[in-house]
C-alpha cells in the first residue's frame, strides 16, 4: 500500500497519473494547500520542502515503511518499483530522465511564473508578465518541436517524462498562448489524454480544487503567496 499526501494540481495529478498506470493500492490524503495544511509538522516529516506530492511506501526498501516527496523523484521510484515507464536500456533511460529533467526544471517553475504573474499576482508587474509568458513560448516551442519528430517525448514509447510533462501543458491559454499554434503538442495531449488511466488519475480530489484565478481572501493569498510560506518551522 502507497499513502499518497497530494492535492489537484499539476504536480500531484503526475503522481495519481503514475499510480493509475502502474496499478499500485493506493491511498490518497489530501492535503489542502490553500488551507496551509502543507505545513503541518506530520506532513513536514514526510515532505521538508512543504510542497505537495508525498507519498509513504508501505513495502519499500528492506520492506519497511518509506517516504519519498518531489514529483520527479517519486515517478524515478515508482517506475523503478514497478519496472514500467522508465526503459532498461541505457540510451532509452538517459533520453527519458533528459526530459523529465527538462519538466522539473523548466516547464514547471516557468509555467508556473506564467500563470502566477498573469492570474494570482496582487498587482500586474508587466515586465514579470511578458518574461515569463516568453518563456513559457518558448518551451512550448521545444515541446512542439520535440513532438514533430517522435511519437514521445523520450522516443516512440511513454514514459515518466509525458507522465510528468502532461499535466503542466494542459490549457497555455493560462500562461498566455494557444493551443492552436502546437498541432504536434495538441496530438500528443490528445493520445495521453485518452489513456483511462489518465482519465481516471486527473478526476482524483478534482471536486476539491477551488480555482484562484476568480479571486482569493487575504488570509489565503497569505498562505499561498505571501508570509506563510517564509516562516521559520
Amino acid at each position: 500500500m502507497i499513502d499518497v499526501y497530494t492535492w489537484p494540481t499539476p504536480n500531484g495529478h503526475k503522481i495519481h497519473i503514475m499510480l493509475e498506470e502502474c496499478r499500485f493500492d493506493y491511498e490518497i490524503h489530501p492535503v489542502d494547500i490553500q488551507k496551509g495544511e502543507q505545513f503541518e509538522p506530520a506532513f513536514l516529516d514526510i515532505s521538508p520542502n512543504n510542497r505537495i506530492p508525498a507519498i509513504i511506501d508501505h513495502d519499500g526498501p528492506g520492506a519497511g515503511p518509506y517516504s519519498v516527496f518531489e514529483s520527479g523523484a517519486i515517478l524515478i521510484y515508482l517506475a523503478e518499483k514497478a519496472a514500467k515507464f522508465l526503459p532498461i536500456e541505457e540510451e532509452g533511460r538517459y533520453t527519458t530522465l533528459q526530459w523529465l529533467m527538462f519538466q522539473m526544471g523548466n516547464v514547471g517553475p516557468m509555467f508556473g511564473q506564467a500563470h502566477h504573474f498573469r492570474s494570482y499576482a496582487a498587482e500586474n508587474v508587466n515586465y514579470a508578465i511578458e518574461r515569463y509568458t516568453n518563456e513559457a513560448g518558448r518551451l512550448y516551442r521545444i515541446l512542439e518541436k520535440r513532438l514533430g519528430e517522435t511519437t514521445y517525448l523520450a522516443g516512440d514509447e511513454y514514459t515518466i517524462a509525458d507522465i510528468a510533462t502532461y499535466p503542466w501543458s494542459l490549457n497555455p491559454q493560462r500562461r498566455g498562448h494557444d493551443l492552436s499554434e502546437f498541432p504536434n503538442l495538441t496530438r500528443w495531449l490528445d493520445v495521453i489524454s485518452s489513456r483511462p488511466a489518465v482519465t481516471k488519475a486527473m478526476q482524483i480530489l478534482a471536486e476539491r480544487r477551488r480555482d484562484l484565478t476568480k479571486g482569493m481572501d487575504e488570509k489565503t493569498r497569505r498562505i499561498m503567496f505571501g508570509d506563510e510560506q517564509f516562516k521559520k518551522r
